[in-house]
């Protein structure tokens, strides 16, 4: 493909995005983390750039698309002097679960220097990453989402396109994420009880998958939490991080979320523990008796 993509921000889901699209022909161009040997080493597998700076990878690249971990980095990379330095042009589509407020904020930088961006918010695992079948919601500028829905389709099993401007697919992901995690943590909850009172956790699965209590997290999570195999596919940092921003939401639109505030709770207790690198399953090492409270 003559379009050349450059990935800022090659963690697991970044590097996964990129490995895919090479897999298909596509022009990645070059890479960057602050994560230096992560970077070189995937632009050594995938014959990309490895850019000592951010200003490199917009010079290399067409469409940038960026993977960050929070509000702060996405601010960080988003000035003169790093990715928009000679960015007239250029298309940024901008993937992580952030605030909606930075969407807008790097929308506005963007077009101040002649360049794009897109929001692009990710609902889907690593290995959707690395098979181009990620569930991605789009928000901003539509002409923009057309002229790259090409890329977006490579990377994408399905694209949903959220009108009302940009910020509005960020609102819409920390509403899956709010209720992926509480709902973790209600089926650790459960399963630790159950366990507690000396039921067998697999029958335990079984009677919620066939009954109200039945959901996605109990076809991802329960083995993991009853096989206490936490590796991580989402962390608990992160998922405190996006319930976070849920609950900034709700505060400012005047709705109250009780239980998203206890999960957070939970969350942060992990991170404060030591725990906050396991996957947001080990929150079962909470509710489960004899683990990580006893």
């Amino acid at each position: 493909m003559s379009k050349r993509i450059g990935f800022v921000g090659v963690g697991k889901m970044g590097a996964n995005m990129a490995r895919h699209l090479k897999d298909k022909d596509w022009n990645v161009s070059a890479v960057y983390d602050i994560n230096t040997a992560a970077a070189a080493e995937l632009a050594t597998e995938i014959g990309a750039t490895n850019a000592a700076t951010l200003a490199e990878v917009t010079a290399a690249s067409d469409t940038i698309i960026t993977v960050v971990t929070n509000d702060d980095a996405m601010r960080a990379i988003f000035t003169a002097d790093n990715l928009l330095a000679g960015a007239e042009g250029k298309t940024f589509i901008n993937c992580a679960t952030l605030s909606p407020g930075i969407h807008r904020e790097v929308e506005v930088a963007a077009n101040g220097v002649g360049a794009k961006s897109l929001e692009a918010s990710m609902a889907s695992s690593i290995s959707h990453a690395r098979e181009g079948k990620l569930f991605l919601m789009l928000a901003g500028d539509e002409s923009v989402f057309n002229e790259q829905k090409d890329v977006l389709d490579e990377l994408s099993l399905n694209l949903k396109f959220i009108t009302g401007g940009t910020g509005k697919a960020a609102e819409v992901k920390a509403l899956v994420n709010m209720v992926m995690n509480i709902n973790t943590a209600g089926l650790a909850e459960g399963l630790g009880i159950g366990a507690a009172l000396g039921h067998d956790v697999d029958m335990l699965c079984d009677v919620f998958s066939q009954t109200g209590a039945n959901s996605r997290v109990l076809e991802t999570d329960a083995e993991d939490m009853r096989d206490r195999d936490h590796e991580c596919w989402f962390s608990a940092e992160h998922a405190a991080k996006d319930s976070g921003i849920a609950a900034d939401m709700a505060t400012s639109a005047g709705v109250k979320a009780p239980l998203n505030d206890t999960t957070i709770a939970q969350y942060k207790k992990m991170v404060e523990m030591g725990l906050g690198e396991l996957d947001k399953s080990g929150v079962a090492e909470l509710t489960f008796k004899g683990r990580a409270l006893s």
